[in-house]
């Protein structure tokens, strides 16, 4: 089949014949774990440790999706077989996996089963939408919205309940064009910014960053705290306060789609030079170098798939 392929509920079916309904838990709750994956060279990047947390997001909501991490890896594979072969040579592809509780039972017929929603389907990744900030870094504001207490649910459960992100980053927006929200905990503590864990470095102490359990687990920042180690560049953990990242000489992003990206203005002010530091530059060097994908050139090259497309070239 030359079209992509999408997964539901046990089978696999043209990606634009993908179809939830209206009255999953998903929708009508918010009530969905989620992991999001990314290829280099139509491999997944540590595919493992996405699954892994993936099952311990549903441990937490009590769900059995009745397949097993090995079930969900083995269809994930096949899924990006098939559709990489379709994208252009060079090109990569996100995964996303979304698993709910399935029919929302106040909304559905009696006789509806009460069974999960499964689902799996991957894009080409949208690269215009970072390309140029690995050159030019990013802008970070604080917002009024705070991140949702652990008491609420902890804060290692991946799940697609977030409004408060996006409240954030309207915020954020209107503050500053092209700016991102941080957000921070009741007791004033940086968390994570809108689907990025943060770090900080100074020439003191390497890098920093929040406490376990404070935030996410960043499979990301993992990386980067392995390349660092690597680098001879120290890593610990701390609470942060948004005057932390003010006199950091460097701030960094990390998240999946991306990877890392460096942080230059921060609440209106320059961070560090305010351009992307030496430290960010070396550890995306690295990932790149372990990746086997020289992550920025990607990113840029593919950031004008859409026109190329629209005109009917082949991204080259």
């Amino acid at each position: 089949m030359k079209q992509p392929l999408a997964f539901l509920n046990g089978r696999f079916l043209p990606a634009t014949s993908l179809a939830i309904s209206p009255i999953d838990t998903g929708f009508v709750l918010g009530a969905a774990v989620a992991e999001q994956l990314r290829t280099f060279g139509g491999r997944l990047f540590r595919r493992d440790e996405h699954f892994e947390r993936l099952e311990e997001s549903l441990a937490l909501i009590g769900l059995d999706p009745g397949m097993s991490r090995r079930d969900f890896i083995d269809t994930a594979e096949e899924l990006v077989a098939h559709n990489h072969r379709l994208l252009a040579q060079g090109d990569d592809l996100g995964l996303s996996v979304v698993v709910t509780p399935g029919l929302y039972a106040s909304y559905a017929d009696e006789a509806a089963p009460a069974e999960p929603t499964i689902c799996m389907h991957t894009y080409p990744l949208p690269f215009r939408l970072w390309a140029s900030k690995y050159r030019e870094g990013q802008a970070l504001v604080v917002a009024s919205v705070l991140q949702v207490p652990g008491r609420c649910w902890p804060a290692e459960l991946k799940c697609r309940s977030r409004m408060h992100y996006y409240l954030a980053d309207q915020e954020a927006a209107r503050r500053e064009s092209g700016a991102r929200a941080i957000l921070l905990d009741e007791n004033g503590h940086v968390t994570e910014a809108s689907t990025a864990n943060v770090l900080i470095y100074t020439n003191r102490e390497g890098l920093i960053a929040p406490p376990a359990g404070t935030v996410l687990k960043g499979i990301s920042a993992s990386t980067v705290f392995e390349l660092a180690a690597e680098l001879g560049i120290p890593v610990s953990t701390r609470p942060l306060t948004p005057h932390d990242l003010a006199r950091a000489q460097e701030v960094l992003l990390t998240s999946t789609p991306w990877c890392l990206m460096a942080v230059t203005r921060f609440e209106g002010r320059p961070v560090g030079t305010g351009e992307p530091g030496p430290v960010f530059r070396s550890l995306l060097a690295a990932w790149s170098k372990r990746v086997g994908v020289d992550i920025v050139a990607q990113a840029e090259r593919f950031a004008v798939r859409k026109a190329a497309k629209e005109l009917g070239l082949k991204a080259s």
